[in-house]
């Protein structure tokens, strides 16, 4: 059959015009509606751009002349927020497993156990990050320990959530031959499930690894220890080439930190 014969055979794919057009201009009115402080809306001060647009460009080129003498001093405290990057996702792996696994309804078939897991797990992942930072700092002090804390509640919810969440969707037909042996819920996540479900707990954790660099700069801000308490410290005194430094090692090696992150992932995933 040649294909112009199959031309003539398969109809024409249906075009719904009216509909997108009628799904982009409700879109649109919810975006102004959210903007119009008349109506309890946001309020967008677009003007301000154009009133103080030389602010900002002050401020972009001061950044734009990264002071390199500084470099030395942001070494000692990038190694402590890569320290608090690798502690926290190292603790978080540890408690991921037993959590995950009570979590999904493959792996616990008790429901009042997995709900309160769950509901645990969403009330961790509710709180934003830097609210856990500036509580455990009122708790515990100025330093890393808040940020690594604050880290492994960040790091336990995402993979938890999304680990859980992959095996729920998955298809376990391997487990049925541990419950017709005669195996235990525990002897059969242990044998079975684990075994199926490493390469997403690697990819998970390794990703978290990558996010927790990020997250460790800005939990500095609020005193929870690394490079970010020295980036807000130079910000303070409006050592914007200071800043520029700082800005641009954290870049650098959340990039090098990636690509040997996709490196190990291509290896074990």
């Amino acid at each position: 059959m040649t294909a112009v014969d199959l031309a003539g055979r398969v109809p024409a794919r249906p075009r719904h015009v009216v509909r997108t057009a009628l799904a982009v201009a409700g879109l649109v009115a919810f975006t102004v509606a959210t903007c119009l402080p008349a109506i309890g809306g946001v309020e967008l001060d677009l003007g301000s751009i154009a009133r103080y647009w030389r602010n900002g460009a002050d401020k972009l080129a001061e950044l734009a002349q990264p002071n390199l003498a500084f470099a030395p001093r942001t070494v000692a405290p990038m190694l402590e927020t890569l320290q608090m990057a690798l502690v926290g996702a190292a603790v978080a792996a540890l408690l991921s497993v037993p959590l995950t696994l009570w979590a999904a309804r493959a792996t616990n078939p008790s429901t009042p156990a997995r709900v309160a897991v769950r509901t645990v797990v969403n009330v961790v992942r509710a709180v934003p990050d830097l609210v856990y930072a500036t509580v455990l700092v009122a708790m515990v002090g100025v330093g890393a320990l808040p940020g690594v804390l604050t880290l492994v509640l960040f790091d336990v919810g995402i993979v938890v959530k999304l680990v859980s969440e992959a095996i729920d969707s998955s298809d376990h037909g391997y487990m049925e031959a541990g419950r017709a042996a005669g195996g235990t819920q525990t002897q059969i996540n242990r044998v079975t499930a684990l075994p199926q479900v490493a390469p997403l707990f690697a990819n998970q954790w390794l990703y978290v690894l990558e996010l927790n660099v990020r997250i460790s700069a800005i939990l500095g801000i609020v005193g929870a220890g690394g490079i970010g308490r020295l980036l807000d410290e130079r910000r303070a005194f409006y050592a914007y080439g200071d800043v520029s430094v700082v800005i641009l090692e954290i870049l650098v090696v959340v990039v090098v930190i990636e690509v040997l992150s996709n490196l190990l992932r291509r290896r074990l995933v």
